[in-house]
């Protein structure tokens, strides 16, 4: 196949989606497939469709000292805003359950050494995360009193303190006797507070914002995930789950991350008392711009600082084909680098590309659902269906909530039918017995390619929360290792598998009946959830 064969579909479906409507430029979309497809598979080498992707190209006069040199102009514009680190993709792995999930941390913490970095939205209480606790006391007794092995958690105040027996009296015990090697620190939202704080109750105060940061780290190898330490993600709650071993300087910077959360937090005493470090803001009854740009500032220093490295050592080494991308997203403290990076991916997505995007709560806000809908590449979006919600069967008004991801999924759904993107927009909604459903993120397939070249993996939703009230992490991994293409390919396809197509029918159904109220306080309550 020649350059120019190549480049004929391309060059036809970006004029028409410049031109024509949404609607119209999907039905070109379409038509120019049904053209070219079939003759760009038949004679198209997958090396030369990767090419594009990662091959070596020349540095631009603008570009930044650290740019990575193989990194395709598609994705090389991420080191504008956060620094790459390059891996061997043999040393990332995909985890597909949350057995293995819950597994791998335990053998993780018994062999670590030097440091152990726990950052979660909470910590539960049953038997398993007893388990997971004992763990952590194992490792700590094993080595020596002088020994290099530290712990740190990192959780989120309000949820961490809910009930009598909560995450902070599971990690009581261990805080009394190994105070001088171990932290416990709560993040505490700055937008909690005055009448705000003292009024609302348990549960809807974590409506407001939460430390909702997933990142497990053991030593110089860590586990990027939407799950938390809870019994449920271990056992019947499908999330994602990456691992990635011996990546030293990204390990380093995730735990400089939690630290520097961990440092505009409250740190939890050995008797249960809460206090912030010497001469930090308080969080709820210092000055709320005071607290916002004292926090901001100290975790963009751990941005900068690994950019600052990066620029002083540069692997060259040729086996080193994958680029990890930490994206970080903490809008209360003026950070919104992962909306900022995710937008322009979606915006960019390629009309001969695909992205299977999914979230365990559909609730995309609307510049993303502008991009999604505005854009020409394909896209498969997989939600849960309401028996798998996470809230389904919740007593009180949290029992509402998967009415209203109906609610939302069925406008959004009715959005597509009527700029006539059926096509090129698919919605999907997981189903499983007994199992609930918290996976989040996308992969993105290059046109004609069945595997893909991009994942974003982490704990963002893609929803409002997400983008304005949380403090979220997630890591974009670029890869042109077969090995790990493979891999994430396997895990979009085991998650979509078990989905089935959304269509008018769909919300037909006597299940699917949404009430009134629920539909009338949706467009109030749905940038809370």
């Amino acid at each position: 196949m020649t350059l120019a064969a190549m480049a004929a579909p391309i060059s036809w479906r970006r004029l028409l989606h410049s031109v024509y409507s949404p609607a119209l430029a999907g039905v070109f979309t379409r038509i120019s497939d049904r053209l070219f497809r079939a003759r760009d598979r038949r004679g198209g080498s997958s090396v030369l469709l990767l090419a594009p992707l990662l091959a070596k190209a020349e540095t631009a006069p603008d570009c930044a000292p650290d740019t990575p040199r193989n990194l395709h102009a598609n994705f090389r514009w991420m080191t504008e805003h956060v620094p790459a680190f390059r891996v061997n993709g043999e040393q990332i792995h995909v985890i597909s359950s949350p057995d293995q999930f819950y597994q791998t941390l335990k053998a993780r913490i018994r062999t670590a050494k030097r440091r152990v970095v726990l950052a979660s939205l909470y910590l539960g209480t049953g038997p398993l995360e007893q388990d997971l606790v004992d763990c952590l006391e194992e490792a700590l007794e094993s080595s020596p009193a002088a020994s290099d092995l530290r712990v740190s958690v990192l959780l989120d105040y309000t949820r961490g303190s809910r009930g009598r027996i909560n995450s902070r009296t599971m990690l009581l015990p261990l805080l009394r006797r190994f105070d001088s090697r171990m932290r416990v620190s709560l993040y505490h939202s700055p937008d909690l507070r005055g009448l705000l704080r003292l009024l609302a109750p348990p549960r809807f105060n974590e409506t407001v914002g939460v430390q909702h940061i997933k990142v497990y780290l053991f030593d110089d190898s860590l586990v990027i995930s939407g799950a938390n330490l809870s019994e449920s993600y271990f056992s019947n709650r499908q999330d994602r789950y990456v691992l990635l071993e011996d990546c030293g300087q990204l390990a380093d910077f995730f735990s400089e991350l939690v630290e520097a959360v961990g440092d505009v937090s409250l740190q939890l005493g050995s008797d249960d008392s809460v206090a912030m470090g010497d001469g930090m803001v308080h969080p709820y009854r210092g000055d709320r711009r005071d607290f916002s740009t004292a926090a901001s500032k100290r975790i963009m220093a751990v941005m900068d600082a690994a950019r600052v490295r990066q620029r002083l050592s540069q692997p060259s080494h040729q086996e080193l084909d994958t680029w990890v991308f930490p994206l970080v997203q903490m809008k209360p403290l003026g950070i919104q680098v992962d909306q900022q990076v995710t937008q322009r991916l979606l915006r960019d997505a390629d009309p001969d590309s695909t992205v299977y995007l999914t979230s365990g709560y559909f609730n995309l806000t609307r510049a993303y659902m502008r991009l999604v809908l505005g854009t020409g590449a394909d896209y498969h979006i997989l939600t849960a269906s309401p028996q798998v919600n996470g809230f389904f069967g919740a007593k009180g008004l949290a029992g509402a909530i998967p009415d209203a991801y109906t609610h939302i999924a069925r406008q959004f759904y009715q959005r597509v039918r009527q700029l006539g993107q059926q096509g090129r927009i698919r919605l999907r909604e997981y189903h499983r017995p007994q199992w609930t459903f918290h996976a989040k993120g996308l992969w993105y397939y290059l046109y004609g390619q069945d595997r893909p070249c991009l994942t974003l993996i982490g704990s963002p939703n893609f929803g409002y929360r997400s983008v304005h009230r949380d403090l979220e992490a997630q890591i974009a991994i670029v890869t042109e290792n077969e090995r790990l293409q493979e891999q994430l390919r396997e895990e979009q396809e085991m998650l979509y598998r078990r989905s089935s197509e959304v269509s008018q029918s769909t919300f037909e159904q006597p299940d699917r009946y949404v009430k009134l109220w629920v539909k009338l306080v949706t467009p109030f309550i749905k940038n809370f959830f």
